[in-house]
């Protein structure tokens, strides 16, 4: 059995058994007939099926981000922000997918040449819990308007989210489900990777995870995408806005209680600006509402897991037991659930943890450079590239220094975000692949060459 758990109170929610092996090969049988019915349905009527999509996730916002709260924690206003984008990336891609998916002119030789972009099949996405429906859309609506069919492998944490998923995309094409759940566990996945019925996978999630999967893809030679792992960057050179920057860099540090890939983790900060930034951002992180979060007024929650919170006090600790000062927070809240403090670690250093893991959870670490080029520096001493923010009034010097970093996207003066008209995806042991956008779109498709032979004379 599944058990799901409330982490705002640590008592269990429900039990959900796992699916059983005939389950299982029913839904695989099911997506390979649906499949070639999907992949032959004009782009034209795919863009439909997505606006009815749209149209149920507004219908069921409030709902399903009750049902995000009770999983993972998540502030329910965040929650129902993250069903409204849900919806928003089904009218983007139902507006543009059909400019992406028509056939591109390659002149060549020929009579006529040209670039078609064919769907691969059957999909397994396998996704965390921290988005638990935004993920899901983020890597499927791509693939789905471009002609393939899902499977989805979610959390256990969320497993609930998984289902309702599924029910948003129950009955909106007639030949057979587009979007599956399977209640699998991780082994059972990775087997299933290997089945001939599945053409390729994606996933979201930890640098574990992602290794175990790319392995498992390449042992069947099939095509994966990997969204993993990240310690973003937030640097902020002297003559930044620093009233913006700090309020900027409060919600890209806590929002979603500290817990996503894409959050700022390390904030590098200019010599000269080192103690204005540090005073004001403690000042803003001790100021946050901590409480329930179905609360509206609750601007942080629980960590999704309590082995989740263990870990955050250990990076925390051990950072400060190295060198670094700790400015506020630091502990474990004295309540039923979760929660931890909102927690500012300053002078981190190289080779300690919160510098050089992933930390997922309401823990920011802040560490000053000589200069642009050194915070540069700093920015790319990770193992991650995922997103980077650079704070300046000189846009133009930005744009150089945003030449030299190793991330995937890098945003100037704003907080790094996902953006359906935006390829999303980094480098190094932050993954490799691109979703959303016309990248997300052709990820998961043939990209196949027609050439017809030039007119016989």
């Amino acid at each position: 059995m599944i058990e799901t758990v409330n982490p705002t109170t640590g008592r269990p929610l429900e039990q959900i058994p796992y699916a059983t092996p005939d389950d299982i090969a029913l839904r695989l049988d099911r997506a390979q007939r649906v499949r070639g019915v999907w992949a032959a349905t004009p782009v034209a009527r795919r863009v439909e099926v997505l606006a009815h999509i749209a149209q149920r996730a507004r219908e069921r916002r409030d709902a399903l981000a009750e049902i995000a709260v009770r999983e993972m924690g998540k502030p329910i206003t965040q929650a129902r922000a993250e069903v409204e984008k849900c919806a928003t990336t089904c009218d983007y891609f139902a507006e543009h997918a059909p400019a992406m998916l028509v056939d591109e002119p390659a002149p060549t030789n020929a009579q006529r040449s040209y670039v078609a972009f064919r769907p691969l099949g059957t999909l397994l996405a396998i996704m965390p819990w921290n988005f638990p429906f935004w993920q899901t859309f983020r890597a499927g609506i791509p693939a789905l308007v471009a002609g393939n069919v899902l499977l989805l492998k979610h959390a256990p944490r969320t497993t609930r989210c998984a289902l309702e998923t599924e029910r948003l995309f129950d009955g909106v094409f007639e030949a057979g489900p587009l979007l599956q759940t399977l209640l699998v566990n991780d082994e059972t996945a990775d087997e299933l990777i290997g089945d001939p019925r599945i053409d390729a996978v994606t996933l979201t999630g930890s640098g574990r995870a992602g290794i175990a999967v790319a392995s498992a893809a390449g042992r069947s030679l099939k095509k994966c995408v990997l969204e993993l792992g990240g310690s973003d960057a937030f640097i902020v050179l002297r003559d930044t806005e620093m009233e913006q920057a700090v309020e900027t860099a409060v919600t890209a540090r806590f929002q979603n209680n500290g817990q996503s890939c894409i959050a700022a983790k390390r904030f590098i900060v200019e010599e000269s600006a080192y103690r204005e930034f540090l005073e004001r951002f403690t000042a803003a992180t001790k100021a946050l509402r901590i409480g329930d979060p179905m609360d509206e007024a609750t601007q942080l929650g629980p960590c999704a897991r309590d082995d989740l919170r263990e870990t955050l006090h250990r990076q925390v600790r051990s950072t400060i037991d190295r060198g670094a000062r700790l400015l506020c927070g630091g502990h474990f809240v004295e309540r039923a659930g979760f929660f931890y403090e909102p927690t500012v670690v300053a002078d981190v250093a190289p080779g300690t943890p919160m510098f050089d893991e992933e930390v997922f959870g309401p823990a920011a670490a802040v560490l000053p450079a000589h200069d642009a080029d050194d915070a540069v520096r700093l920015a790319n001493a990770s193992q991650y590239g995922l997103g980077c923010t650079i704070w300046t009034r000189d846009v133009e010097r930005a744009q150089r220094l945003a030449q030299g970093i190793e991330a995937g996207s890098v945003f100037i003066n704003g907080m790094v975000a996902s953006d359906p008209r935006l390829p999303f995806g980094g480098v190094k042991a932050s993954g490799f692949g691109r979703e959303l956008s016309h990248f997300g779109v052709h990820e998961f498709t043939n990209v196949q060459s027609i050439w017809l032979a030039p007119a016989q004379r």
